[in-house]
């Protein structure tokens, strides 16, 4: 199956209609997307936030085709993930969208280059060289690009993470937590890139966070609670957001339902 090729930026790079997420059944039954209609315009730097069990997570899952909905749609450009088999949609992630994960995953035996060039090496594909040396710029370790990760700083494993995710030029960038495992300073020179390529480079980055300050370095956040959107916000800063999340009531009754949020893997 022949996937199209970069869509118009008419489009959005990402959207939802509709999205409903089901796990369970009966007494275990969990609905952590109920009916959510999102769009992720280009060039935006969007942060996704909300409680334990909101479906932050899942939401993200679903429109970065690492999970299937129960029913709805999630379009990359024009293309409705759904209408994908499961090697077209391996092609479509590996292709046209970048993933940063708390843990980095990068594989120990290659250097900071070759991890940054690897989805292109496994799709036979070169790369622009003028855009990976800009994205080797703006992530700032091109000192090094000839080190492996143990020798290299839990911040800069992470910044190679996300040079990896940009290097192929992808129509988005999905980031789960992706400050989660570092220190404070590290933490912002990693949201400091995301943003950069956001300004500087046109990228499309959607990132899960549950820290206030990191979400101040958005263009908006969504706020979500028991799988819907319930608020949005522009050009956010910490304190706003951490104003705004205080609104949620922690005495409301959420336990149970977030348990089983839990239980089910939602987040």
């Amino acid at each position: 199956m022949t996937l199209p090729g970069p869509q118009s930026a008419a489009l959005p790079a990402a959207r939802g209609r509709t999205l409903t997420k089901v796990f369970g059944e009966g007494d275990t039954r969990v609905v952590a997307l109920d009916r959510v209609d999102v769009d992720f315009d280009r060039g935006r730097f969007t942060a996704i936030m909300g409680p334990s069990g909101s479906g932050k997570s899942t939401l993200m899952h679903c429109m970065a085709g690492l999970d299937s909905v129960t029913e709805g749609q999630a379009f990359i450009g024009d293309v409705d993930l759904s209408s994908l088999d499961d090697k077209a949609l391996t092609v479509l992630r590996r292709d046209r969208i970048g993933f940063v994960f708390q843990a980095f995953n990068l594989l120990p035996t290659l250097t900071a280059l070759e991890n940054i060039t690897l989805p292109m090496d496994i799709a036979g594909r070169k790369p622009d060289q003028a855009w990976l040396d800009q994205v080797i710029d703006t992530v700032g370790l091109r000192d090094r690009l000839a080190h492996r990760p143990t020798e290299l700083s839990g911040g800069q494993q992470q910044r190679v993470a996300c040079a990896r995710a940009l290097a192929g030029r992808p129509d988005i960038v999905f980031a789960d937590e992706p400050t989660g495992n570092l220190d404070s300073r590290s933490g912002a020179d990693v949201l400091d890139f995301l943003r950069s390529s956001v300004r500087r480079m046109d990228q499309t980055v959607v990132m899960v966070t549950h820290d206030p300050k990191a979400a101040g370095y958005a263009d908006r956040v969504l706020f979500l609670a028991d799988g819907r959107i319930v608020d949005e916000m522009a050009e956010p800063t910490a304190e706003r957001v951490l104003e705004r999340l205080k609104a949620f009531d922690p005495a409301e009754d959420r336990t149970g339902e977030a348990d089983a949020a839990s239980r089910a893997g939602v987040r």
